[in-house]
């Protein structure tokens, strides 16, 4: 019932999305050439013009959303993540919107079509339309969002999950669960072999049976979902609980408790027709690489070239308050381990780790200067990385870049620390925007570097560069 409930609710979308950008597309004519707010230059184009163009805009807007993975339902996708799935989205079908127009009215139209520009459409409809169209398609989901969260808090819809391993890592599943009730998941209760008693009602749940029982308990208990949570001495058992709990018709998600051992996403690779799998594998190879230094190069030359002004006046301000050269020059440790040096503003006395050596920085740290504090804390005295970033150095989102001797520590302390080399380092990134940079914990630091490098994309990178905006600058531990 409940995949077809998913099925249909896919479809809903499908068919919304598309009317929605019909009407978006029709309003940005109507906005453009009948409001009088946009000064007309070259005419009033019929609207028959732009309704020859509809077709298109039915068909691209949802594939520009599939290959955002919006009509991939699931429930944890964060309100964020909606927003920059529709964005990223409709750009692309604008994109596509725009080359295939383009080619119907220089290859494909004949006749008065093609005198009369059958299939042309206004820029400015175009940038009207994006706009128009992110707006209405969010806000129809944030609509549909409230509606099943209502259903789900009143016990409606419900998907009901079993937990395979009551230990430690179960219980955790258990905990994040509860914690997320918006996502309408119900918890039926735990399969453990070696449960002893404190286990029994944790939280409310049951217990209720061993491993071997969990195919006849997700029968007998409706289960959607199986959440395997086991420690690594019962994984022995894990295929046949796949197995069997998947002739129930259950979907299995495996928790891994393994990070330390698979810390990056694995990918099946052949060789001579004997399957190995590489378990570092990362997104950032090749096209995707090529994509990334083509965004880095376009945002870095762009912020360099408009703030030119203010960051000579920041430099200025440097060189007048303290002794000292106005930029600060170190080395620090980026892609594949190579060292190279990283710019930013001085913000501490000269020589300032003469005495203390290579240390962390502070609160109310008494190397800083005056200048320097205020830089720091408004992570202005970073902005000259942005030359690292043009010169490929450094990417504008990544792992920020560590000094050659604290990697040289911490590679010996921490599980796979070194694989948050195998991106370039960022100016901000995943774990700075979740609070995670300066005096904070490093093994949440590489916790939330290595889910980027596992999970990168440009969406993902849009993220992040949109909520160091909102959230980086100022930030509590900026000092």
């Amino acid at each position: 019932m409940l995949r077809r409930h998913n099925r249909l609710l896919a479809t809903f979308h499908v068919a919304s999305d598309a009317l929605l950008g019909l009407s978006a597309f029709i309003v940005a004519y109507a906005i453009r050439f009948h409001t009088g707010l946009i000064p007309i230059t070259k005419g009033v184009p019929p609207l028959g013009q732009y309704l020859n163009v509809l077709p298109f805009i039915a068909v691209l807007v949802p594939v520009g959303f599939q290959l955002q993975g919006l009509y991939r339902l699931r429930r944890g996708r964060s309100r964020v993540d909606d927003f920059f799935a529709v964005f990223v989205g409709s750009i692309l079908a604008v994109v596509f919107g725009i080359v295939a127009t383009l080619y119907v009215q220089t290859y494909l139209a004949t006749g008065a079509a093609k005198e009369t520009g059958a299939f042309e459409v206004s820029q400015v409809v175009w940038v009207i339309f994006l706009v128009l169209n992110v707006t209405l398609t969010f806000a129809s989901r944030e609509l549909m969002r409230e509606v099943l969260e209502r259903r789900w808090r009143a016990g409606i819809g419900l998907k009901r999950i079993l937990i395979a391993g009551a230990g430690e890592l179960g219980r955790l599943v258990a905990d994040k669960i509860l914690e997320h009730r918006e996502l309408g998941y119900q918890i039926v209760g735990f399969v453990d072999d070696r449960a002893a008693g404190d286990h029994l009602g944790y939280r409310g749940l049951p217990l209720l049976g061993s491993i071997a029982e969990a195919a006849e308990i997700s029968a007998r208990e409706s289960i959607d979902h199986l959440y395997v949570a086991l420690p690594p001495e019962q994984h022995v058992g894990m295929l046949e609980l796949i197995e069997s709990t998947s002739r129930e018709c259950v979907d299995v998600k495996v928790v891994p408790d393994l990070l330390q051992v698979i810390a990056l996403r694995a990918r099946l690779e052949d060789l001579d027709g004997v399957p190995v799998i590489n378990i570092n594998d990362v997104p950032l190879q090749g096209f995707n690489s090529a994509v990334k230094r083509t965004t880095d190069i376009g945002i870095s030359s762009a912020a360099l070239l408009v703030l030119a002004i203010p960051l000579a006046l920041v430099a200025l301000v440097v060189k007048l308050t303290s002794r000292g050269p106005v930029f600060y020059r170190q080395e620090r440790m980026g892609l594949d381990g190579r060292p190279f040096m990283i710019h930013k503003f001085r913000s501490m006395y000269e020589d300032a780790e003469r005495d203390t050596g290579p240390v962390f920085t502070s609160r109310n740290d008494p190397r800083r200067t005056p200048i320097g504090a205020l830089l720091r804390r408004s992570n202005i005295d970073e902005l000259p990385q942005l030359w690292n970033v043009f010169k490929g150095d450094m990417s504008i989102v990544g792992p920020r870049p560590e000094r050659p001797l604290f990697v040289a520590q911490f590679k010996h302390k921490i599980p796979q620390y070194m694989l948050r080399h195998k991106v370039k380092s960022g100016m901000t990134g995943w774990a700075q925007v979740n609070g995670w940079r300066g005096n904070t914990s490093i093994e949440k630091r590489i916790e939330y570097d290595l889910y980027y490098i596992e999970n990168w994309s440009v969406r993902l990178d849009l993220k992040i560069i949109w909520l160091t905006f909102l959230r980086g600058f100022f930030h509590k531990h900026a000092y």
